[in-house]
């Protein structure tokens, strides 16, 4: 069972097998149609296609109009129906890829977990480790995987300062406030210490070994089990969470509406510089 990362020959050896289940999350921040539009360009063999604005994501706004975030998780009934759709089953080994580093790949690799799906790991080095794409869109036969027992955990926005140890996976300008385009507030949460997510990977695009991370993370981290990982919309901070699971550092919480939702709220603090 591959649970973190999994190579392209490890994937290879089985694309085939039906019991393994490949899902392209290609995405776009600034152009929503540009996922979809590369997958039917050409995908790995039998892989399905997420959205992750409207699978891997729940609706923007709760109760009287409360904003959750530009990527607030899905409901989890949901999430299982879309699941389903794919063919997925409780002994099904799901593959994530992308072509961003594992930027989105690690969100669906977050979300089975948040189900209890431990058979799911991130193809390292996306898209870019693949040659032979298909362009056949797969119609699988309807998945049972069930609802278990949560892997990881999440907190909200009113617990976000007494938790412990913030992390931010946002870029460091946009971390101290500058250059901000996405959100309408620059900066970051008070006491948050940066840690990029690109800064995870290598100069080939997969992920740094274990021991490099752990070097790196700790430092930033501490002790995992007291650390929230969050970012811009609750998006690349899955990628810190996958990094620490490679590093032997597990436990840290998502803050799933991040920084989108932590500036909805003017009575928020907010801080800037490093």
């Amino acid at each position: 069972m591959h649970t973190t990362l999994i190579s392209a020959p490890d994937l290879a050896a089985h694309i085939t097998d039906p019991k393994w289940v490949v899902v392209d999350c290609r995405h776009d921040l600034m152009n929503l149609a540009a996922g979809r539009a590369a997958y039917n360009a050409g995908h790995l063999p039998g892989a399905r296609f997420a959205d992750m604005e409207t699978q891997l994501s729940g609706e923007k706004y709760a109760e009287h109009g409360v904003f959750r975030g530009r990527h607030p998780l899905p409901d989890r009934t949901a999430l299982l129906a879309t699941l389903r759709e794919w063919g997925i089953d409780d002994d099904s080994q799901v593959v994530a890829v992308d072509a961003h580093g594992g930027m989105y790949a690690a969100r669906l690799w977050f979300l089975l977990r948040w189900i209890g799906h431990a058979a799911v790991a991130v193809l390292d080095g996306g898209m870019q480790t693949w040659e032979a794409l298909d362009t056949t869109v797969p119609t699988p036969a309807p998945g049972t995987i069930t609802l278990k027992a949560a892997l990881v955990d999440t907190i909200e926005a009113d617990q976000v300062l007494v938790h412990g140890n913030i992390v931010d996976a946002r870029a460091p300008d946009r971390f101290r406030g500058e250059n901000e385009t996405i959100d309408p507030v620059g900066g970051h949460i008070p006491g948050a210490r940066n840690r990029f997510f690109k800064d995870n990977l290598g100069p080939d695009g997969r992920f740094k070994d274990a021991a490099q991370l752990r070097a790196e993370l700790a430092p930033i981290v501490g002790d995992a089990t007291a650390s929230v990982m969050q970012c811009g919309s609750g998006v690349t901070a899955c990628h810190n969470l996958l990094a620490l699971e490679v590093a032997g550092m597990p436990g840290a919480k998502l803050y799933p509406g991040s920084w989108s939702e932590w500036v909805s709220d003017p009575a928020r603090p907010v801080a800037t510089g490093n």
